[in-house]
């Protein structure tokens, strides 16, 4: 098994996790804010060294996708946690929908690989646009603790976070309808 700089900064980031946690817990949204987007940079980071210096590895096919779910899945739980002061409350309903999409997917790439051999499942367009609408929607969150005229714009994401979950949900559910065994 090869460790690559893009594994490493895959595992740094799984570490950021709880820190950022802490940060939303006791308070202090713009430390949140900053491991948050520090995250994300090594998000970028480690896919940019993997394509361009051809340090790809199975290890990190698997760090790389753990580590995003894993930041999200913890910002969107604890941004839902009604009696924290951070800003917008993400609703309960939405962080169900973003987790309960996330785990459905994770089933059935599971099934897929044990019943039908299928390994490779790559994120469609509109999951890239969850996705990052799910990423965006947390930052302004954050940032609308320190700046309250945020609020409409965080509301709206919000609504639209669940609008494309559902939506990225229902279409991973076709596609994965529509595969077939490799021969």
């Amino acid at each position: 098994m090869k460790f690559t700089i893009p594994n490493v900064l895959s595992v740094l980031r799984m570490g950021l996790v709880p820190l950022f946690i802490i940060a939303v817990l006791d308070g202090k949204p713009l430390r949140a804010l900053i491991l948050f987007l520090v995250a994300g940079i090594t998000d970028a980071l480690d896919g940019f060294i993997a394509r361009f210096a051809n340090q790809a590895s199975l290890l990190g096919a698997y760090l790389d996708p753990m580590a995003d779910k894993l930041l999200l899945t913890s910002a969107y739980i604890v941004l839902s946690i009604p009696s924290l002061n951070h800003g917008v409350q993400i609703p309960v309903w939405i962080t169900v929908l973003v987790i309960a999409r996330d785990l459905m997917i994770v089933a059935m790439a599971v099934i897929l690989a044990l019943a039908a051999g299928i390994r490779k499942f790559p994120p469609s367009l509109l999951s890239k646009i969850n996705t990052t609408v799910q990423v965006v929607t947390v930052m302004v969150v954050l940032v609308s603790s320190m700046m309250p005229n945020l609020e409409p714009i965080a509301t709206t994401l919000l609504y639209l976070v669940a609008v494309l979950t559902l939506s990225s949900g229902l279409h991973y559910m076709f596609r994965m309808s529509r595969l077939e065994r490799p021969s």
